[in-house]
């Protein structure tokens, strides 16, 4: 149903209000009776909002089409510079090994020069490191420089995660955060057919379509790193963009929402680190996250496998990712509706597994596409539900430290599925069963979600 935009609006500040008050409002009710809300606070975020939000999503589009174009690169890569599947794989995954050991140190260095520098160094090198792939020349270089991308891109997310706190109230974040986190499945639906095209400069001044898409695809995140130190500032007292009454108002809203647990601050971080929840909440991550970048990796050519051209696989790869943004934000909603995290968060992990596991079995190309869809919606569409469900079962002050380890359990996950996917691959000829560890890793974080979710009814019924 087509929401009004006005509509849509009283909904949203409806929301903001219920959860910055505590006080939940019946029909008809009008939170107008708050003028701090309706006037200042409108302002405020709406500014806020359309300054930041949608440069972070432009920024986020292409460090993820940077780091996934190589799965479009390698119709034409693999054979050119003689990567086997093995070598493919490893090469694609060793990108999360640099970003899981350089994601921390990143974090603490941009609390240090602050979030504008921070980001706009990370942008600039990450697209400086993109566009050296035109360098490689098998699977060694591939490797290194796959790598130095990974540690170059480390701390983006997180960084902008922690961005959004500097400038968004806590009532706003779940929803910014995962608009932000449609760049996604948006970078690879536009991404892959954007890809393609490129790919068809094959042998224009004599040089190769995949360096060609390779080098085009870099420049924009340069430029956006540049752009980063006029368009941002590093928190709101800085941000010449708002009215004084603005600045203040949103400094002390945020001010007091963190005055308001300075008891859990202090509670040691190494035992936060080695909980056993936390642990078990990357492992679940882990899953997903494989099964995200062994899409992003490996379904063009799983496609392209039925006998198609490579701008054919690439224009059909974005038709699952057009899908999975709607069925993102439709699922988050529903979850949100509902409450009931569990829930929306294995009925997603199912459909990967499923959807995955048939894949390989199949001959017909447009079922295949159909299960490609599946795994691309229940990857996307997980994410919401499963961030809520463990920002959930820990305070505010935890989730930062949670937010961050699971991530980064997760990027191993990312390196696992890619390079056991290429491994299985190679030694077997077999995309079913190259997608089977990671079906593994799905199925059981379901079981490791379950066991989460009855210890904590357990203890809550004790």
């Amino acid at each position: 149903m087509k929401i009004r935009r006005e509509t849509y609006r009283k909904w949203l500040h409806r929301q903001a209000y219920e959860m910055t008050s505590g006080i939940k409002l019946e029909h008809g009710d009008n939170m107008n009776q708050n003028r701090d809300i309706t006037d200042i606070e409108r302002k405020t975020m709406r500014k806020v909002t359309l300054r930041i939000l949608p440069f972070l999503i432009i920024c986020y589009f292409f460090a993820y089409l940077d780091r996934v174009n190589v799965g479009i690169a390698a119709l034409q890569m693999n054979d050119d510079v003689g990567l086997t599947s093995a070598a493919f794989g490893f090469g694609s995954g060793v990108f999360f090994i640099g970003y899981f050991l350089f994601e921390v140190p990143s974090n603490m260095i941009m609390a240090r020069v602050g979030a504008r520098r921070w980001l706009a160094r990370i942008m600039i090198t990450w697209g400086a490191l993109a566009a050296m792939m035109v360098f490689v020349e098998g699977p060694v270089s591939f490797s290194v420089v796959r790598f130095l991308l990974g540690a170059a891109e480390a701390g983006f997310f997180p960084g902008v995660i922690l961005y959004i706190t500097y400038f968004f109230p806590a009532a706003y974040r779940a929803r910014i955060v995962a608009i932000f986190a449609t760049g996604v499945p948006l970078s690879l639906f536009v991404g892959s057919t954007m890809s393609a095209g490129l790919l068809q400069m094959h042998g224009f001044l004599g040089v190769t379509g995949w360096k060609w898409m390779f080098l085009i695809e870099a420049v924009p995140s340069i430029i956006l790193g540049f752009l980063c130190l006029g368009l941002l500032s590093d928190k709101p007292a800085l941000a010449g963009w708002l009215t004084s009454d603005e600045r203040e108002w949103l400094q002390k809203r945020l001010d007091k929402e963190a005055a308001m647990e300075p008891i859990v601050a202090k509670k040691s971080l190494l035992r936060l680190l080695f909980d056993s929840k936390v642990l078990a909440l990357g492992y679940v991550y882990a899953g997903t996250a494989a099964a995200s970048v062994g899409l992003a990796v490996w379904q063009p050519q799983i496609i392209k496998s039925h006998g198609l051209t490579s701008l054919q696989a690439g224009m059909l790869n974005s038709v699952p990712y057009a899908v999975a943004v709607i069925a993102m934000l439709v699922w988050g909603w529903m979850s949100d509706k509902s409450s009931n995290r569990f829930a929306y968060t294995v009925i997603p992990l199912l459909a990967i597994s499923v959807a995955l596991a048939s894949t390989g079995l199949i001959d017909s190309l447009p079922v295949t596409v159909l299960a490609l869809t599946l795994a691309a919606m229940g990857t996307y569409a997980v994410k919401g539900p499963f961030w809520a469900f463990v920002t959930e079962r820990f305070t505010v002050a935890e989730a930062a430290v949670v937010y961050a380890e699971v991530t980064a359990i997760g990027a191993l996950g990312s390196f696992l599925g890619s390079w056991l996917f290429g491994l299985v691959r190679g030694m077997t000829g077999s995309y079913f069963l190259g997608l089977l560890p990671i079906v593994a890793m799905t199925l059981s974080g379901i079981v490791v979600l379950v066991a989460i979710s009855t210890r904590v009814h357990v203890r809550q019924v004790a």
